[in-house]
């Protein structure tokens, strides 16, 4: 059983609980062919009319968070905050993990969802999602970590990089966007480390081709639709 206005907004991106509760009121929702008011408790099996439309509600949820620092990409810690912890009592559904990881120390884009067949697909090498960043260094970048990147360089412990791209800012040099095609533990502090420089800040922007929505603030989330979910698989390297 699941509460009306919480099934609704989660179905539906652009209805808030608020938009939900002023559609009871005017007996716009039914379930089961009876009206419904928005904190009443449902089967969400049974059949749910949003203002005459027909609500097919998916089992599987997906969440876009635009994360902080010092919150960790986990379901439970005991020490830190986590992602799970900062979502809004609409948005906590059962069996949330984050699809992927982001530093402690990092912000931006995270997705959470209880699909393990999308978090599988995404985290595969073979679909290989890239990953965009922003990244802030102590030092200008210099034209040369260009090629060290696109190279697939070695860093500390042995390990090798797969190839990824470097875009410095003409403006700030100690400003750079990278695109990463895999996901090492800190690999870009590693990368930036190798190179001699030191990572200040990190945001990441994209998963794959969706982009973190900009009226995000840190901290907060809402649900994906389906076309944006597609889009995280579609990635043109000119869109980042």
């Amino acid at each position: 059983m699941i509460r009306v206005d919480k099934l609704v907004c989660s179905q539906i991106a652009d209805l808030s609980r608020k938009d939900v509760k002023q559609l009871c009121k005017k007996g716009l929702i039914t379930v089961g062919g009876k009206k419904v008011g928005a904190e009443d408790k449902i089967d969400e099996n049974e059949q749910i009319v949003v203002d005459g439309r027909i609500l097919c509600v998916r089992k599987n949820v997906c969440i876009m968070m635009n994360k902080p620092k010092d919150v960790v990409c986990s379901t439970k810690d005991g020490i830190s905050r986590t992602v799970i912890e900062l979502l809004d009592e609409d948005l906590q559904f059962k069996n949330l993990f984050p699809a992927g990881r982001l530093d402690k120390d990092s912000t931006g884009f995270v997705l959470l969802t209880n699909d393990g067949q999308l978090s599988h697909k995404m985290l595969s090498p073979k679909k290989h999602v890239p990953k965009t960043y922003i990244v802030g260094l102590e030092n200008d970048a210099k034209s040369e970590y260009i090629n060290a990147f696109e190279s697939g360089m070695e860093i500390d412990g042995g390990d090798v990089c797969k190839p990824a791209k470097l875009f410095i800012d003409e403006n700030n040099k100690k400003i750079c966007k990278v695109v990463l095609y895999e996901g090492m533990y800190h690999q870009i502090k590693r990368m930036f480390a190798r190179l001699g420089n030191k990572v200040v800040s990190l945001h990441r922007t994209h998963i794959g081709g969706l982009e973190l929505d900009r009226n995000l603030q840190l901290g907060q989330a809402r649900m994906l639709e389906n076309f944006e979910i597609e889009r995280i698989f579609s990635f043109d390297l000119r869109n980042t």
